[in-house]
């Protein structure tokens, strides 16, 4: 049976609406967003911009994200290579749990994370006062918190960006199987040599592919950090910031969306980045997928 392909007609209606529906809902929110935190000048631009308040949820977005995008980066790997490297019972559960977070609202997830540690959680003595000996120094009391803390807020990204980067590996893994894999092992090298020099190289560019998304999606999450955050102006990522501006700012709407211009800048510089690599990810699949 011949295949049958669309007419040029219909190809060319597609395009168009596909293209329409991009600049509807993409293009022109972007350029809104330039747009009106521009309106009233570079100048008020950047005043609102180089607001200490705003460069300090600018910081505290980046060391969540620092902090959370290493941390699934080591489980990501580390959960790709045991589901598609080895048999073992529960491997489906496991691949259940990964997925759970894209199943589960961020609000839900930050709510949990204060029922555990909150002052009537379950983890709530993790909250008290401690002594802490230094020798030659003295005795510190130490006071530890999660939830409306830094950490809570960690926790909170970790849990929302959890699959990123395992969804992004384990597809890979499986197309390459585990061929090169026994041939270095029959050759005498040892688990971590083969990890290190076989695994992680076939898959360099998935696994960055996979940091990219984590990365973008720690940096502009919001409702979970909302919920384990005290909102307070020490405890703002640059999501809460725009969020506290939308309600503080009644005379105009510039310094909204200067704030939120510098979260689609790191959007747009994520998507650059992330052009790039998929390019070469898709070569890499290629590879991998060619007959022998």
């Amino acid at each position: 049976m011949r295949a049958t392909a669309p007419s040029p007609l219909v190809r060319l209606a597609l395009i168009a609406l596909a293209a329409v529906l991009v600049v509807a809902f993409l293009v022109l929110p972007l350029a809104v967003v330039f747009y009106e935190g521009l309106r009233a000048g570079w100048a008020a631009y950047w005043q609102q911009v180089a607001d200490p308040r705003t460069w300090h949820s600018v910081k505290l977005s980046l060391v969540t994200a620092a902090v959370s995008v290493p941390l699934n980066t080591l489980f990501g790997v580390a959960a790709a290579w045991c589901v598609t490297k080895f048999a073992f019972r529960g491997k489906s559960v496991l691949v259940t749990l990964i997925d759970l977070p894209f199943a589960v609202s961020p609000v839900i997830a930050g709510l949990s994370l204060w029922l555990l540690f909150g002052r009537t959680g379950w983890f709530a003595w993790v909250n008290g006062t401690y002594e802490l000996a230094v020798p030659l120094i003295g005795t510190f009391e130490v006071t530890p918190r999660v939830t409306f803390a830094l950490p809570g807020m960690v926790l909170a990204t970790v849990f929302i960006t959890f699959p990123f980067v395992a969804r992004e590996l384990i597809p890979l893994m499986q197309a390459q199987g585990t061929d090169e894999e026994q041939a270095a092992r029959s050759l005498g090298a040892g688990g971590w040599t083969v990890f290190r020099r076989v695994t992680l190289p076939n898959v360099k560019w998935g696994l960055l592919y996979g940091v990219i998304l984590c990365n973008a999606r720690a940096v502009g999450e919001f409702g979970a950090v909302y919920v384990v955050s005290d909102r307070s102006a020490a405890q703002q990522t640059l999501p809460l910031r725009i969020e506290r501006l939308y309600y503080e700012t009644v005379v105009t709407v510039v310094p909204v969306f200067a704030a939120a211009s510098l979260l689609a800048v790191v959007g747009l510089l994520t998507i650059a980045v992330k052009a790039v690599v998929e390019w070469r990810y898709k070569e890499e699949m290629a590879a991998t997928e060619r007959p022998m």
